[in-house]
């Protein structure tokens, strides 16, 4: 007996290929020149090398448009591509920006001459999608926070040569304080470079809320202080303090140009509504509030989700951007973020599930929000749980994630309010789907599901 297979809708494959994009450009993009494709009807010399100094940039831009080309087709090479794009952007130019990966060519010979002709000819058939890019002021933004990061990351490399230099000297600090850059941590280690020595008198700058006692402190404060690694403790503290003064330089243009964006909302008669918990003040937590002003220009509180902080709100905010109508629906955005599974599929057998590789930064925000749910007492907390119980860790924080990413579509895409019903309802409601789902089931196969009375 054969299987029955399931119905397939017949689909009509159009021989004739339509020219979408008749006129397209394509453009090959390097670190010291680029190549530009055009159609051969346009132009006696339709391919053309220009170097990527700013002036040949602008006469690039000016041949293009006396050449009639509306839309180009460019690779996202580094970042050599940045100021091509702004300039053609800048000129009336419509910019594809194409994913690598999407443009391979065959097999055969390889050169910069080649490849601008090949991302032409795909894009006047219309076959390169277009790399997301948010507005232009929501990609200042972008580039502002992850200039922040960079600085957030800069410094906790001098952490660890802070930790390098303490354990040279045997200086177990880290094994007494949860953090050596906290309040305790950092009195110890300031006062060590200003010359202070004894253990007792560095274990007294101690905050009330340390665990350990001062005993246990001043034990572990007991080193062998060579100038050397001091040195080198002292160098290590310096730069941790200039990347945290530029993190709140940083924070300062941030807060300008988030007062310049537009609101989507009125804050006087729609106010944001009170925080879910008390903020913490965290060493990078930003020095403006960033809360209202995502609120402000997004129409949403993302922060009423519970894992979402809000650093990561404005995070997401600033790589998704305010509007989501790129994304037909929550499903397509879920897919963008790699947070759907990639079916793989041969003789009618999935090969592979597993979810697609990616560098989206909203991607693993959203991973590390979800992973703080595993412990919290909301509906999410226990769906994450549920989760982690029948797939394991890491999927549960991909699902979890799944289903942050469908929430924050629907807060900013339709404005939705988010309500948490709390662990308690979410369990009660799941026994109620399983029971009806049961019932269901027996009543297929001709039986009944009876509750047992107690006796």
């Amino acid at each position: 007996m054969t299987r029955d297979k399931k119905k397939q809708k017949a689909i009509r494959v159009n021989e004739e290929m339509p020219v979408m994009n008749p006129n397209a450009a394509g453009i090959d993009i390097g670190s010291t020149e680029i190549w530009v494709s055009i159609p051969p009807d346009r132009d006696e010399q339709p391919i053309r090398q220009y170097e990527t100094f700013t002036r040949d940039l602008y006469a690039m831009a000016d041949w293009l448009k006396q050449r009639g080309i509306e839309s180009v087709a460019m690779e996202s090479t580094g970042v050599y591509w940045i100021p091509v794009f702004e300039i053609l952007e800048g000129q009336g130019i419509h910019v594809v920006l194409v994913n690598a990966k999407y443009a391979k060519n065959v097999a055969g010979r390889k050169s910069d001459w080649l490849d601008c002709q090949w991302l032409r000819m795909l894009h006047a058939f219309g076959l390169l999608p277009a790399s997301f890019r948010p507005a232009a002021e929501i990609a200042v933004l972008r580039s502002y926070l992850r200039h922040r990061q960079m600085l957030i990351d800069y410094a906790a490399a001098h952490i660890q040569h802070m930790q390098k230099a303490l354990t040279q000297m045997n200086v177990q600090l880290a094994n007494v304080v949860s953090d050596i850059t906290g309040t305790t941590g950092m009195q110890i280690i300031r006062a060590i470079l200003k010359g202070e020595r004894d253990p007792h008198r560095l274990a007294a700058m101690r905050n009330y809320r340390t665990k350990n006692d001062e005993d246990t402190i001043a034990k572990a404060l007991e080193g062998h202080y060579e100038a050397q690694h001091v040195f080198a403790l002292k160098q290590a503290v310096e730069i941790f303090d200039f990347y945290q003064q530029q993190r709140l330089a940083c924070d300062q243009e941030i807060a300008q140009h988030l007062k310049s964006l537009e609101s989507r909302i009125d804050v006087d008669s729609h106010p944001i509504q009170p925080a879910r918990a008390q903020k913490k003040n965290r060493r990078n937590s930003p020095g403006f509030n960033c809360r209202y002003e995502a609120y402000r220009i997004s129409g949403a509180d993302l922060t009423q989700i519970d894992g979402i902080s809000e650093s990561s709100a404005l995070t997401i905010l600033s790589e998704i951007g305010t509007d989501l109508t790129p994304w037909k629906t929550e499903k397509h955005f879920a897919s963008w973020l790699t947070l759907c599974p990639n079916n793989r599929i041969s003789g009618g057998k999935i090969l592979q599930r597993r979810t697609r590789k990616s560098s989206n930064r909203v991607h693993d925000v959203l991973c590390v929000c979800a992973q703080t749910l595993l412990n919290s007492r909301s509906a999410l907390g226990a769906y994450a749980r549920r989760m982690r119980s029948r797939l394991g860790p890491q999927k549960a924080i991909v699902a979890t994630a799944h289903k942050l990413a469908l929430l924050i579509y629907r807060l900013i895409r339709f404005g939705k309010d988010y309500v948490d019903i709390g662990q308690d309802a979410y369990e009660h409601q799941y026994q109620q789907r399983t029971l009806k789902s049961l019932a269901r089931k027996a009543k297929e196969f001709g039986f009944q599901l009876v509750a047992l009375t107690e006796t």
